[in-house]
């Protein structure tokens, strides 16, 4: 681990925060493109105690408690020398084995959960843009429950931890174990970007990481409960989201 963790020495956190105008950690793209590199052989847990000891509370991980997600809330609870801060972007429409689990971390690790909601109640929502919007037009749901919330949620912090990984589909082949994400500018750590699907679980059932019994339905991907159906055997692991529409991706992460 101390390999990993001595990557970013060159120019310590503490001096970049007191050069810095707006007393934030400020990387430039082409320095976490260096990082990007320098990390992509590292193991999940060296990536994820890296960027805890160089982010410190302005890092905030993002998690809808799917099995990566809880792997990474595990990995950053053993190493965070802080409460984590940790946010689900609650859409008034998740599963209730979602809302449990949810609850059961809280009571379990050290983290500080902020549930972001979107501006528009799903009463609201279907005042302005009528009843089932998912049904219709799942990319303006997705837009008002998801992706404008996230912007609310990131305010403030200079990183962002995800779970995304590289097996998880096409459109994900190309993530990186850290990225620029230029819509806002911030830093963006994927730590299980190269794991597969057996090794997430593997790593999830030897520390004994609670997770969501859906899982075990047949439910790879869970998101809303409208728009998340269980997959057949030999489907690809996000066919249950959106079903029926060509959309495989919420938004947060093109």
């Amino acid at each position: 681990m101390a390999d990993g963790r001595h990557l970013l020495r060159a120019e310590p956190a503490d001096r970049i925060a007191r050069e810095s105008e707006v007393d934030r950690v400020t990387l430039e793209p082409h320095r976490i493109a260096e990082m990007a590199v320098a990390w992509e052989d590292l193991a999940p847990q060296d990536i994820v105690a890296t960027a805890c000891d160089l982010f410190g509370d302005r890092l905030t991980l993002a998690s809808s408690f799917g099995l990566e997600d809880v792997a990474l809330i595990h990995m950053a609870a053993n190493v965070a020398r802080r409460p984590l801060d940790v946010f689900c972007l609650d859409t008034g429409v998740l599963f209730p084995e979602t809302y449990s689990l949810m609850k059961r971390f809280e009571d379990l690790y050290p983290i500080r959960l902020r549930r972001i909601t979107p501006e528009l109640t799903l009463a609201q929502q279907e005042e302005q843009h009528g009843a089932a919007l998912w049904s219709r037009e799942p990319d303006l749901c997705c837009k008002l429950r998801k992706v404008a919330p996230l912007g609310r949620a990131l305010q403030g912090y200079t990183a962002w931890m995800t779970g995304l990984r590289r097996a998880q589909g096409p459109t994900r082949e190309g993530t990186r174990a850290v990225e620029h994400d230029e819509r806002h500018d911030l830093c963006k750590v994927n730590p299980l970007v190269r794991w597969s699907d057996e090794e997430v679980w593997a790593y999830v059932r030897s520390e004994g990481v609670p997770y969501n019994p859906l899982h075990e339905r047949g439910y790879p991907s869970i998101g809303c409960v409208h728009c998340t159906r269980a997959v057949a055997l030999g489907e690809d692991a996000r066919a249950g989201r959106w079903a029926g529409f060509t959309k495989t991706e919420c938004g947060l992460h093109i």
